[in-house]
Parts: structure tokens; sequence; C-alpha cells
């Protein structure tokens, strides 16, 4: 057992305040701990993002979020050369893939000496399609040396058709409340409250060196919990995502003129593809699901790693 003060480094970039709530929830546990020394650091890009999002600054956001186009960020108020045990990565989802701010840093020169070398547990807040951003993610960490231990995953408290509503009411007007029979948008209040779990058992962890191992800390607390029937959705969506927007990146830059009647044109093909493919695909899914059920459970255990969906230890950590 090791009684030095382990080092941990939280880095976030929360639009909503959504996420920087979720990582309050994980993070104050090894705050009040005497074993753990806390620094969080906020990503604030050179340019704000608006939110409430207007309609083409959101869609004219993600042919660059695609192809990681990493936008100018504020230096951040740390040393490059600071030595961290472990460091807390929460990141939101744009169109599939990290949020822009999260990938400016991951790029940075800052971001590549701190997390060189170092355990990564990434931290999603998003609506329910993470698994395409999380690859995404994985691939960035390794390019910098990073060695990613954990993955908590938390998604809307609503279903996907519900989601299709609330979420963009959030996104255009700031509103997130329950209103006529739709769920409220976001994460469940209970949800960010119990993600307090994963800060005790980061500390229990952290007191037996765990996170040198590279094993998971967070196993059998459901920290991620991935829906297979999405993931053929999402490697479609990407697809699109790809095609449209490197059309977009040839058009203009963002913000251009240049760039509005082609995203209109985009956003037409895109509501088509929501209305007649997804519903297509989830039918078909349905039918066929007693013939792939095990090979859905396999892709859902590959994307739940490293952590897993495994509730064996909640009762060990249980929050209120």
């Amino acid at each position: 057992m090791t009684s030095r003060t382990k080092k941990v480094l939280v880095v976030q970039y929360s639009q909503t305040g959504q996420l920087s709530r979720i990582v309050s929830s994980i993070s104050n546990p090894l705050i009040d701990s005497d074993a753990v020394e806390v620094t969080t650091v906020t990503i604030e890009p050179v340019q704000a993002y608006p939110f409430p999002w207007d309609f083409f600054s959101f869609f004219d956001v993600f042919p660059e979020s695609v192809y990681l186009d990493s936008p100018a960020i504020k230096d951040i108020d740390i040393g490059a050369d600071d030595d961290f045990d472990l460091i807390i990565l929460a990141y939101q989802v744009w169109f599939l893939s990290p949020s822009l701010p999260v990938t400016a840093f991951l790029k940075s020169e800052t971001g590549h000496k701190l997390l060189k070398g170092k355990p990564v547990i990434t931290v999603i807040g998003c609506r329910n399609m993470w698994a395409m951003a999380q690859q995404t993610m994985k691939t960035l960490l390794h390019e910098v040396g990073a060695r990613l231990i954990d993955n908590i995953a938390l998604v809307d408290q609503g279903s996907a058709l519900a989601s299709f509503v609330t979420t963009p009411r959030w996104l255009f007007t700031g509103n997130k409340d329950a209103f006529s029979g739709f769920p409220a948008a976001g994460v469940s209040e209970q949800d960010i409250r119990q993600a307090g779990r994963f800060g005790f058992a980061i500390i229990k962890g952290l007191a037996s060196d765990q996170e040198k191992t590279g094993q998971p800390l967070l196993y059998g607390l459901q920290a991620v919990k991935a829906d297979s029937g999405l993931i053929q959705s999402e490697k479609v969506g990407y697809r699109s995502f790809r095609i449209w927007g490197k059309l977009l990146r040839k058009v203009g830059k963002p913000g251009t003129a240049a760039r509005k009647p082609v995203l209109v044109i985009y956003l037409i093909f895109l509501i088509l593809m929501i209305v007649t493919v997804v519903p297509v695909n989830m039918l078909l899914k349905r039918i066929l699901a007693p013939l792939l059920k095990k090979k859905q459970a396999q892709v859902q255990m590959q994307y739940e790693l490293p952590s897993g969906s495994g509730i064996d230890r909640m009762d060990e950590f249980e929050c209120q």
C-alpha cells in the first residue's frame, strides 16, 4: 500500500454545464480525501462556442469536428512538466466525435506533455451515441502515448426517439425541462448524483497503486453500457459526416456564407435519413436480433472496454 499523496489532474470542457456537474460528482470524493490532491483545469476556446446554439453555428462545426481540425484554445494555467499519477479527461460528443476544444487540448504541446505515459480515465456526457467518439479518443490518446484505463459514459434519461425532440430543444433554446409528456433533456439528476461512486472507487484504486498496472479501476460499477443496436447507426452516420464534411471544408472555412446553402442541403438529407434509414435499420435489427444475439453481445463487450458494464461492485460504492 502506498502512503504518498496521489496527484490527479481533471481536464474538462462543458458547453452546457452538465458535464461539469458530472465531473464534480466524480471528483468531490477525491477532493475530500487526504490521500489525493486534485487539480482541475477547464479548456477555453479563444473564440467561444455559443450556448444556446444558433442553427448555422451548430451545423457549421461538424466538418471540423469529424476531421479533428482543432481550434485555438487559451493557455492552460498549469505547467506542461507537472507530473500527475492519473488524468481524468471529460468530454462532450459533437457529431459522433470528441468536442473540438478537447481535440485541441489533445493536439496541443501542453496536452502531449501532460498525457504522455499517463493513465487516463475518460468521462462522457451525451445524448446516447458515444461509441464512434470514444474510438477516436482511443486513437488520439494512443498517439500521445497515454494509457486509457477506464471510460465512464452517462447518457440522456429519455429514449432515443424522445431525445430527437428534447436534445435539439435544449441546444437551440437552452430549455431542458420536461414538457408535454417528454422527459427532461440530458443526464438524469440521479445518474449525476450516483456518479460519486466512481470517485470513491478511484480513491481505493490509487491507494493500492492500481493505476500503474493498466487495469481498470471502475470495473463492476456499470461505468459504461454500450447499445449494440445503435453502433451500426453510428457507423453509418459517421461515414455520412465524413463525406459531407469533406465537401463543406472544400466549399469554405467555418462561418463563411458559402457554406450555408450546402448546410441547408445537408440538413434536408439528414432529416430524410433520420425518418427513413434509421427506422428501417432499427426494425431490421429487431427482426434479426435472435439470430445476431451472440455477435451483438461480442460487439457490446468490445465497445464497453476497458471498464465494462458489470454491476458486481455497485453495493460497495453505493451513492444515494
